[in-house]
């Protein structure tokens, strides 16, 4: 791996974070993936800072939010559950708070008694309508700095890692020791 300007700079400034664990020796793809993680963090720390300060908004919240607006028709709590990644009861927790702030309506399954579906109120969806404006331009300003070729590598480089790693899960068997057996081509 040649040298790295960023990383010289990011030293200097004390913001490696989760590259500050890599050692020059380390194997590229160490590095490559302790640089995802610090971008990851970084990210997702701005986001964060952004929707507390301009509405007073947790991401947990948001996240929840974005999963049922894509869903207008509503979404089964273990479905929603599923989707967020989080548990039941992390759901049950945040759907409670929302429902009392009227931006979530809970509703009775009309296929399973013992379930509920979650669906945003009108209030919700417009609120939700503009958080994710500007959430959006918030995600294309932090990406601003980057050409459209770098952006588009990236993309697709990464793309096709998320590919990679889907053609690489075994049925049932243990995971890959060592080394990669294949490199990727230009």
């Amino acid at each position: 791996m040649k040298t790295d300007v960023s990383h010289e700079r990011l030293r200097e400034a004390q913001e490696l974070g989760h590259e500050a664990r890599a050692h020059p020796d380390d194997h590229a793809a160490l590095k490559l993936w302790l640089r995802m993680l610090a971008c990851t963090t970084q990210i997702e720390t701005e986001i964060r800072q952004r929707l507390r300060a301009e509405f007073d908004i947790s991401l947990a919240r948001f996240d929840y939010m974005a999963q049922l607006y894509r869903h207008p028709e509503g979404l089964m709590m273990r479905e929603l559950s599923r989707q967020l990644m989080v548990t039941g009861g992390n759901v049950t927790g945040l759907t409670d708070e929302l429902q009392n702030e009227g931006l979530v309506v809970r509703k009775p399954s009309p296929t399973d008694r013992r379930a509920w579906i979650v669906q945003l109120t009108p209030h919700g969806r417009t609120g939700f309508e503009a958080m994710a404006r500007m959430h959006e331009g918030w995600i294309v300003d932090i990406f601003g700095g980057l050409s459209d070729t770098t952006f588009q590598q990236l993309y697709a480089g990464l793309g096709r890692l998320r590919v990679q790693m889907l053609a690489d899960q075994p049925e049932a068997s243990p995971p890959r020791r060592g080394p990669a057996s294949t490199k990727e081509t230009p």
